[in-house]
């Protein structure tokens, strides 16, 4: 990936790569192979900024998803994070590469990260148990 500008590297369920250059996020061609031998379920490069608290990537080729475009188990730990770097409870992000979405986290302060945003139905089914 060739991340020479990281801030910082976190470990949580991901690895967290945190970086201070918004503009280094879209262009990220990740070698997959690679990124699959690290011992994490996946691993998570962000940015502040573009107009949002924090912009990130979130690639998990371990686990059969070379990128996903919104992550939301990721931002339980990307969320207090930045919470803590920027001083405020309330933060918006954006994530993906080619694909986009945006989510808005809430760290209340009692271990919880709240997550909503916008989704657009894609299935519908029942499960029996």
């Amino acid at each position: 990936m060739g991340l020479s500008g990281a801030r910082a590297v976190y470990q949580s369920d991901d690895y967290i790569v945190m970086i201070d250059d918004a503009s280094l996020i879209d262009p990220l061609q990740p070698d997959f192979v690679a990124l699959s031998a690290f011992d994490v379920r996946g691993v998570a490069v962000t940015a502040p900024g573009r107009g949002y608290d924090f912009v990130t990537r979130w690639f998990g080729p371990r686990v059969g998803v070379n990128e996903d475009p919104v992550t939301g188990s990721a931002h339980t730990s990307l969320a207090p994070l930045w919470a803590q770097r920027l001083g405020k409870p309330i933060l918006t992000c954006e994530q993906g590469g080619a694909r986009k979405g945006q989510l808005n986290c809430e760290v209340p302060g009692n271990g919880r990260v709240i997550i909503s945003g916008r989704a657009a139905l894609y299935l519908r089914g029942n499960v029996f148990i």
